[in-house]
C-alpha cells in the first residue's frame, strides 16, 4: 500500500466567512474523476467563486476551480465543471427547504482529505453580509486585538 503524505493541504474559502454570516454546517463528500484527486493532493484548487446548487433531489458544487493534473494526459478534467455532492436525501430535503424559504444559499467552506483518505466538502447555509455588517465585524475583531494588545501590555 502506498504511503499518503503526511500533511495534506485543506482548500479554504476564506472570502465566505466575510461575505456571508454562516449559520449551519454540513460535511458531503464529492464525486470526483481521478486527476482532480491528484491535483487536490498538489493542493491546486480554488473556492473562491464555488457555491451549492440543490437539482432534482441532488445538490452539486459549482464554481469550484480544480486545475488540471499535468501528469493526466489525455483523461484530463474540465476545471470548472459541476461535481456532485453525496449527502443523504433527508439532508438534502431539509436545506432545500430552508434555501427556498429565507434566501440563503449553500457555500462551500472548505475542501480536504478526512483520515481515511477520502475528498469531503465543508458546506454552510449561509446569508449574505450588508456593507454595514461587514464594517462591524471588522470592528468587533479590532477592538478584541487591541484588548488583547492592552493585557499584554499589563502583563
Amino acid at each position: 500500500m502506498a504511503k499518503r503524505p503526511s500533511a495534506t493541504p485543506r482548500i479554504q474559502n476564506k472570502k465566505a466567512r466575510y461575505n456571508f454570516e454562516l449559520l449551519d454546517e454540513l460535511e458531503a463528500g464529492i464525486v470526483l474523476t481521478g486527476s482532480e484527486v491528484k491535483s487536490l493532493r498538489d493542493g491546486k484548487a480554488s473556492l473562491d467563486e464555488a457555491y451549492a446548487m440543490i437539482r432534482g433531489g441532488e445538490i452539486f458544487l459549482i464554481g469550484c476551480n480544480i486545475s488540471p493534473y499535468p501528469m493526466a494526459g489525455y483523461a484530463q478534467h474540465k476545471p470548472t465543471r459541476e461535481r456532485k455532492l453525496l449527502l443523504h436525501a433527508r439532508e438534502i430535503r431539509k436545506w432545500a427547504a430552508k434555501v427556498t424559504q429565507r434566501g440563503l444559499t449553500i457555500v462551500p467552506v472548505a475542501l480536504y482529505f478526512n483520515e481515511r483518505g477520502k475528498v469531503k466538502v465543508g458546506l454552510a447555509l449561509a446569508r449574505g453580509k450588508t456593507h454595514g455588517d461587514k464594517r462591524a465585524d471588522l470592528r468587533r475583531k479590532d477592538d478584541a486585538r487591541e484588548m488583547e494588545r492592552a493585557q499584554r501590555r499589563r502583563r
